[in-house]
Parts: structure tokens; sequence; C-alpha cells
């Protein structure tokens, strides 16, 4: 009975997407200094959270501590309720898709770097495909989902190869969806197609973007602003640019007059769009 609950609740998990960082302090070595400290935060299932900070701020430490690719020195994250230290770390990584600054193909064939597994029929492959609009590139192909990938994918752009991993996380069903500076080589074309895509396929998702480009997080629900190794500031983004002593305000500002004004459109349509929402 023990092991039929663990598999159901290992075939679930997570399911909502909720994220409980508490009194986490993180080291690389045992006697390091801490990179973070005493961070504490929730995020709501589905929400929808731009982490921010300048550089060595820690916002890139969050999701390796999410991860366990080290683990934590104190503290315990929690994802929908449980302890992730007593997840094993394959299903940990398994159920959390990265969409990474460099994405990453190995070489094969179009079906082993989405499905590695061989978990997925080719109809839902070709639905994924098509949800990034890669099906239009890979169907021509030889061999369909069976054609090649090059060593390091060097025969698709970079930014089919960044489609490729949202394809895979689209695949995977993950709920809790993590963007590490998804878009920072992108041309602008490109970068919009993969907003787009990240857009319409993870509205229920929770979804964390780790970037310094402001334009690609000005829309989440709140700003998670890192600085030194503690969460400075966590609000909507409009809430933190109405303060002129905010960080994430500074930031917005230093950005120039016209990017600035931009930015803040940007938040004053989406508060806009939550309002006329709620009255529906």
């Amino acid at each position: 009975l023990k092991t039929l609950l663990f598999f159901n609740f290992t075939e679930s998990w997570p399911s909502r997407g909720e994220i409980i960082f508490r009194d986490i302090v993180l080291r690389y070595t045992q006697y390091g200094v801490s990179v973070l400290k005493q961070v504490n935060f929730k995020i709501n299932p589905q929400e929808k959270v731009g982490i921010v900070g300048r550089t060595g701020s820690g916002k890139s430490t969050l999701l390796i501590a999410l991860l366990r690719i080290v683990e934590l020195s104190q503290g315990k994250i929690l994802v929908d309720g449980v302890d992730i230290h007593s997840i094993g770390l394959r299903l940990l990584r398994s159920r959390i898709a990265v969409i990474p600054q460099e994405p990453v193909l190995f070489l094969g064939t179009v079906r082993s770097n989405l499905d590695p597994y061989n978990e997925s029929d080719d109809f839902a492959i070709w639905k994924a495909l098509a949800a990034v609009h890669l099906d239009v590139i890979i169907r021509p192909m030889q061999g369909g989902l069976n054609a090649v990938v090059v060593q390091n994918g060097r025969n698709f752009s970079l930014g089919q190869r960044q489609l490729f991993c949202i394809a895979r996380a689209i695949l995977n069903k993950s709920c809790i969806i993590v963007l590490d500076e998804a878009t920072a080589a992108m041309d602008a074309d490109t970068d919009q197609m993969i907003q787009s895509a990240i857009l319409k396929n993870f509205a229920r998702c929770t979804v964390l973007t780790i970037a310094h480009r402001l334009n690609t997080i000005i829309d989440s629900d709140r700003i998670l602003f890192m600085d030194a190794g503690h969460v400075a500031e966590f609000d909507k983004p409009l809430t933190l640019m109405n303060n002129p002593q905010s960080m994430f305000s500074m930031m917005v500002n230093q950005t120039g007059p016209e990017s600035a004004r931009k930015l803040r459109q940007f938040a004053e349509e989406k508060l806009a769009r939550e309002i006329a929402a709620e009255k529906k």
C-alpha cells in the first residue's frame, strides 16, 4: 500500500506549482561565504515571477537551490507542500522544466532530443512542435521526427534550439517552468516568437524568469529583486515602479527615459487587463 501511495504521489507531483523558500542559506563550499542569506518567499500556483538583480546578487543561485545542484546549508524548499530534499534528484529535476540561456541539443534525432525516455507518441511530439511553430521546419526534413540532430544542434539556429527547449517542456507537462535569461542572445523577431510561445503554452504553469532585460519580465505578476543574497523586494511591477526608493524602480530608470516610459506603459496595461478580468 505504501508503495502504491508513493507511486500515485510521484505520478501527480507537483500538480499546482506552489514554491516556498523557508529560511534558506546556501554556500558553495562548507565554510564558504553564504550566497543566499535567510531567503524567504512564497510563489503561488500558476504565478509568473520575474527574478532580477545585479550580477552576483544570487538570482541564478535560486535555480541552483531549487534543482539541488548544491545542497542547502540551512532551511527548506517546499514544492506543493513537499520538502524537495525528500525527493530523488532524477524525479525532482524531471518535474521542473528549465529553459537555459544556452539551449542544449544532443547528437541524435529530433525525437530523442524531445523525448529522451521514449514516453510520448508521435501525435504528442508533433503537437508540441506545432505549439512553437517548429513543425514546419521538421516535417520537410528527411526522417521527420527521426531526422538527425548534429552535436550541439548546430544544424538548427539559436532561436530554433531555444524553441526545441520550450517544446521539450510542453511535452514533459511540467507545471513549473524556469527561464534562465532565455532570450538574452536573441534577435527581436525570435525574442517575440519565444515570448509568445511561453505566454500561450505556460499560462497554467508557475513560471520563474531570471533575466537582465527588463522587457522580458515587466508583465510578470510579481518581481523578486535579489540583492547581495537577500530578497530586497517582492511585489507587483507597477507597485515597485511607483516607489522612487525601490531598487527595481531605480533599475528601470537607469534604462533611460524612453525605455522607462515603455516599461511603465507595459506595467500599466497589464494592471488594466487584470482589473478588467476581475470585473468579468
